[in-house]
């Protein structure tokens, strides 16, 4: 049985794909999420996609995935742990980071990490960072592990759902997925801009009771 066509940057996966498979699924996301920028998410999609022609099998997708991400995450907990906060605390004042701002971060994390956590697994950039910032703010690891899997397993079950049903109009999908990324994008700023005020605003009126 042939490899189905694939799109864009999940075609240009598709070679690594094709020559190792699950290894490379669980390869490529393990180094994605402790800061090695790596295609996680599409190579995740491209092997669903894969499944969905019975190149592979998805439940075989979905555990790998899982399991990548959450080890990962943990060797990302682990580095930021042992090294981040040493690092801020010496070289943050360099990156507008001084101890006393990073006090407040660290603050915060700790009374929203479980949602940062969870949410954080969605977005590029954070994805990457998640494990080594809740180490650095030196989160309770079983908290962390709990709402990181939970990350986990909402993060692979969307994709590798996407990628399983699509099928043929993978193409299609795709092509419109990158037509509103922008649009998404600027909405989850919206959010997080809007989440930022509310805080500001709930913690200068308990300041002035």
């Amino acid at each position: 049985m042939s490899s189905p066509p694939l799109p864009g940057v999940l075609g240009d996966i598709a070679p690594i794909l094709d020559h190792w498979g699950y290894w490379a699924v669980g390869g490529v996301i393990f180094v994605e999420d402790f800061g090695v920028p790596a295609p996680g998410e599409t190579i995740l999609i491209a092997a669903a996609v894969y499944a969905g022609a019975g190149q592979l099998n998805i439940f075989a997708v979905i555990a790998i995935g899982v399991f990548a991400a959450v080890l990962g995450d943990n060797v990302g907990y682990l580095i930021g742990r042992t090294g981040g906060h040493a690092l801020v605390q010496r070289y943050g004042k360099y990156v507008f980071l001084p101890p006393e701002r990073y006090e407040k971060a660290e603050k915060f994390f700790t009374r929203h990490g479980g949602k940062v956590v969870t949410v954080a697994r969605f977005i590029e950039g954070l994805r990457q960072l998640n494990g080594i910032i809740a180490g650095a703010a030196e989160m309770p690891w079983p908290r962390f592990v709990a709402f990181n899997t939970l990350g986990a397993l909402l993060w692979v079950g969307l994709w590798a759902g996407v990628g399983y049903y699509a099928g043929d109009h993978i193409t299609t999908i795709y092509t419109e997925v990158n037509r509103y990324s922008t649009y998404v994008l600027i909405a989850l700023g919206v959010l997080v801009v809007a989440f930022v005020v509310r805080a500001v605003v709930r913690r200068r009126r308990r300041t002035a009771d």
